[in-house]
């Protein structure tokens, strides 16, 4: 009993861990840039693509496809964001929702012409398959790689956000654009490269959610309320928001399937609302 406890407890928490990985982008755009940006499930996509395409076409180790799929998602967020999401910052939420949903269907009906309407397969190295004995249990070495990118992720954010010039010129050009560029910092700029580094941060995840989340064009739309909930439960902006959210929601989910498949798939959504009633701007938002 205690065994499986513990078992559905790692599992949640590599979920979880998965979740903030790709949530921690949408949390960024919607809470530092005060962007309304659904068509994050998309980019989270396309990281999974790239190295879908990396490995199986060009032959390219599945480790050295992350780095990939980091920078091309980053690449291709910033031309977005310089050509179109810009055009829209000073929009109402309204405005931005039915940009950034009417960019997930394009996405996903060229993600359908490129590669098809199947899932990707991923081949994992052999080192991050099978399981490892662990104060008795028997943990999937997969999940345990996944736990630990997201201690390096977050710890590198909040050191990148709290700690460097250029988390406080983001920290500022939010506050207040007008004051921050008479003190000479290049806002738009900012911007971009904020934007960059969420749309990298999901690429990243959609790489190294493929083997557990699976990849077909269908993605955006299918995990769009997962990530919009862990934004909404944590605080949109908060990394340590993202990440509690993120983990309190992947335990709640595998343990509602796990000991409740009849009703499993709707725990997730009544912990949401309770959370939400209790905690109206997030666990560590900010209120109006």
């Amino acid at each position: 009993m205690i065994g499986n406890f513990l078992g559905v407890l790692f599992d949640g928490i590599a979920y979880g861990s998965l979740l903030f990985l790709i949530g921690i982008g949408l949390s960024v755009t919607m809470g530092l840039m005060n962007f309304v940006n659904l068509a994050h499930g998309a980019f989270a996509a396309m990281g999974g693509y790239v190295c879908v395409t990396a490995m199986n076409q060009l032959g390219v180790p599945f480790l050295a496809t992350l780095p990939v799929a980091f920078i091309a998602t980053a690449l291709m967020g910033v031309v977005l964001e310089r050509t179109l999401y810009q055009r829209l910052y000073k929009a109402t939420p309204l405005d931005q929702v039915l940009f950034s949903i009417g960019l997930t269907f394009m996405a996903v009906a060229g993600m359908t012409y490129v590669w098809g309407p199947t899932q990707q397969p991923v081949r994992l190295p052999e080192f991050l398959t099978g399981q490892v004995h662990l104060l008795g249990l028997d943990l999937g070495v997969y999940r345990l790689f996944l736990i630990v990118i997201v201690v390096f992720v977050t710890a590198a954010l909040v050191y990148l956000v709290d700690r460097t010039r250029f988390g406080a010129q983001v920290r500022a050009s939010v506050d207040n654009q007008q004051a921050s560029a008479g003190l000479g910092i290049n806002v738009n700029r900012v911007f971009a490269l904020t934007f960059a580094l969420g749309s990298g941060l999901a690429g990243l995840g959609g790489g190294l959610g493929i083997d557990v989340l699976g990849l077909d064009p269908s993605f955006p739309f299918k995990y769009m309320v997962y990530f919009l909930l862990v934004v909404a439960v944590g605080g949109a902006g908060s990394i340590k928001g993202t990440l509690v959210a993120a983990l309190v929601l992947g335990i709640f989910d595998v343990a509602g399937k796990y000991y409740a498949p009849q009703i499993g798939a709707f725990v997730i959504y009544a912990l949401m609302v309770v959370l939400l009633v209790l905690f109206p701007a997030g666990l560590y938002g900010k209120k109006a």
